[in-house]
């Protein structure tokens, strides 16, 4: 069937949608188009099919995705980074390899500098460690400390992750500043006012230093109270796709206050340039669901592991365009917390995604510290390819 020929179906679709948007799916004979979250994305699919540019998928054109149904995860020390009395370690980034180095940056808080807020990441600063071998970790110092007084960063810079691009390093990073309206540098979290963002800076090396690209955010919250992301925006993590810098991350929102936590989903916004200006995806939130972000090129798409937060809590999703995103697999009872991923393919703006074998995330504990795990979400080398 032609797409034109499906415009009265398409129209009909949108008949039964909210003025708000209904939050569900919108799905037509052949295939499923994806998410479809209120009149703005109905509108452009609709406009897609009047152009004759987008072509339904049939079921077919998803794909099985065996490996990543029922992942099993092990996990072991990362020595270098664990339990350490009075220190925290915690949100990790994804790992990159350069050369024969692998790199990790992390959240660290330390008891005796803070003690009312440890070991909550709202106080901390970005350390980084190496790695030969992925299991040995050599602590290598700070990266990046809080921005001086009246920053938008000037109380703490937690949850890095960082992109390599055309011989540069993109750090990425949860900025803190103290509640508006108190001039003792308190930071009062209180689900209203003092509202997130996410800084930017950069560096010619993993190992730094790591300079401001701005003396202001590249993602900021909502205006709108109601919008998913009016309260927080965190967790950046990054792909290289279709020529464009994907940054996912997770949002809350003013309206949801101290439920705030429970209610946390996922959103995307894209930019020409590593450094942006960063659009916010038209029809966030891409996923309902979700506390931590880690997403990778998959096949022919981009897979996400959705932790125990909301609707969509323990699966694995996966969506073709990065966008629609639907369940592919189920977590088990051990799974990684606020996981980071050694992905291999991330930034090489690949059409078929190999997946990744393992990553660092944190271990429980009296308070938090990063551990190794394993697991297999690779491609299997017989499978399809580009």
């Amino acid at each position: 069937m032609s797409p034109r020929r499906l415009l009265p179906v398409v129209a009909a679709g949108l008949a039964f949608l909210s003025p708000a948007g209904s939050g569900g799916r919108l799905r037509l004979p052949g295939g499923r188009l994806g998410a479809a979250r209120g009149n703005a994305r109905a509108l452009c699919l609709l406009q897609a099919f009047a152009a004759g540019v987008l072509v339904v998928a049939s079921p077919a054109a998803e794909p099985e995705l065996p490996e990543l149904k029922q992942p099993a995860f092990r996990f072991s020390e990362a020595r270098g980074l664990g339990f350490e009395q009075g220190v925290c370690r915690r949100d990790p980034s994804d790992v990159i390899q350069v050369e024969q180095t692998y790199y990790l940056w992390y959240t660290r808080v330390d008891e005796r500098s803070n003690p009312a807020l440890f070991p909550s990441g709202y106080a901390g600063e970005v350390w980084f460690a190496t790695s030969r071998d992925g299991f040995v970790w050599q602590e290598q110092g700070k990266a990046l400390g809080t921005g001086p007084a009246g920053a938008f960063d000037a109380h703490g810079v937690f949850t890095p992750n960082v992109l390599a691009s055309d011989g540069k390093y993109y750090l990425f990073y949860t900025a803190v500043q103290p509640t508006p309206g108190r001039d003792d540098g308190v930071f009062e979290n209180n689900a209203t006012s003092d509202r997130t963002a996410i800084g930017l800076a950069v560096s010619d090396s993993p190992m730094g230093p790591f300079v401001r690209a701005s003396t202001s955010p590249v993602l900021e919250t909502s205006e709108s109270a109601n919008r998913f992301d009016s309260y927080r925006v965190d967790d950046a993590c990054l792909i290289v796709r279709d020529g464009k810098y994907w940054l996912y991350y997770k949002g809350r929102s003013r309206a949801d206050g101290r439920n705030g936590p429970r209610r946390t989903k996922m959103g995307v916004a894209i930019a020409e340039r590593p450094d942006g200006p960063y659009v916010k995806y038209g029809a966030n939130p891409v996923l309902d669901s979700g506390h931590e972000v880690l997403v990778w090129p998959h096949r022919v798409g981009v897979a996400a592991l959705v932790s125990d937060t909301g609707p969509q809590a323990r699966t694995v999703q996966h969506a073709l365009d990065g966008v629609g995103f639907r369940k592919v697999g189920e977590l088990p009872e051990a799974f990684p917390r606020a996981p980071g991923a050694f992905r291999p393919d991330a930034f090489d703006n690949t059409k078929f995604g190999r997946g990744f074998l393992w990553g660092i995330s944190m271990g429980a504990g009296p308070h938090p510290y990063l551990i190794r795990y394993d697991v297999n979400l690779a491609v299997p080398e017989s499978g399809p390819s580009p």
